[in-house]
């Protein structure tokens, strides 16, 4: 079959699932740095990527958040209007999805920005049937700009951004050292479980730290898994796709909670 200009060679090997929507926080970009963008770190996000690519049969879409740069609820605490906050923190996800982009692409990954906030010279605004267009020419695709809107996280907009291109899990990548859900703070509480499969309603009614609840009901209403794993565990990506027991998983069965 003949190459077509812009994509890269698809893996052989059947992943657990198609087609998966990968959640990276901005402090992730962050690296050991207090804030801004580590280029070490980001590039090695950027290989496990590339690695599970070129492994499985699988579609890779992504969304960033912005907070290694700004965060829009923090500058609404220092008294700035809370809609003109997040519109900057959208700005930051798409400095940071630029980041990702040269980075894949220097791994010879091609990659394609949409933004929710148009910004033609350097990205394409948000276009679902293209995304979905890009995904199936093996092309990783970068989400910017969160949903477009102020009040809303990276995390609602990941799930919102699954469910468009009929993702069939989202994969939320911590950055912390923390494997998954635990029913407590692993660095606070020494005695903290942590649980290998928990069910929507009980990360509700728990009020367990995954994404908030608009994102969890969004999901939950979708019937889309979520998986809750270590980013920085290497080879992590690649073992989920493989259909390893990795991090923790949210669906609609009933967990151990």
């Amino acid at each position: 079959m003949t190459k077509v200009a812009g994509e890269s060679q698809r893996g052989s090997e059947r992943a657990r699932w198609g087609r998966v929507l990968l959640k990276l926080s901005g402090e992730a970009f962050s690296g050991p740095l207090e804030f801004g963008i580590d280029g070490t770190t980001v590039r090695g996000i950027a290989q496990d990527i590339v690695s599970a690519k070129r492994t499985f049969d699988v579609d890779i879409a992504i969304v960033v958040g912005g907070g290694n740069i700004w965060r829009g609820i923090a500058g609404a605490g220092e008294g700035m209007d809370r809609a003109q906050a997040d519109y900057m923190g959208m700005l930051a996800t798409v400095m940071n999805a630029l980041a990702l982009q040269d980075t894949l692409e220097s791994l010879d990954q091609p990659t394609r920005v949409q933004s929710a906030i148009h910004m033609a010279q350097i990205a394409e605004p948000y276009i679902r049937r293209r995304a979905t267009r890009h995904l199936e020419k093996n092309r990783v695709v970068i989400f910017a700009g969160g949903t477009g809107n102020p009040f809303f996280t990276t995390d609602t907009a990941a799930s919102l951004r699954a469910v468009e291109i009929e993702a069939e899990a989202v994969l939320k990548g911590t950055h912390g050292g923390t494997d998954g859900i635990y029913t407590a703070d692993p660095r606070l509480h020494s005695d903290a479980e942590k649980l290998d499969h928990v069910g929507y309603l009980e990360v509700l009614n728990r009020g367990l730290k995954v994404m908030d609840a608009t994102a969890i009901t969004l999901c939950m209403d979708n019937h889309l898994p979520i998986v809750v794993f270590d980013l920085m565990g290497e080879g992590n990506l690649r073992s989920l796709l493989a259909g390893d027991a990795v991090g923790t998983l949210v669906d609609g069965r009933e967990g151990s909670v």
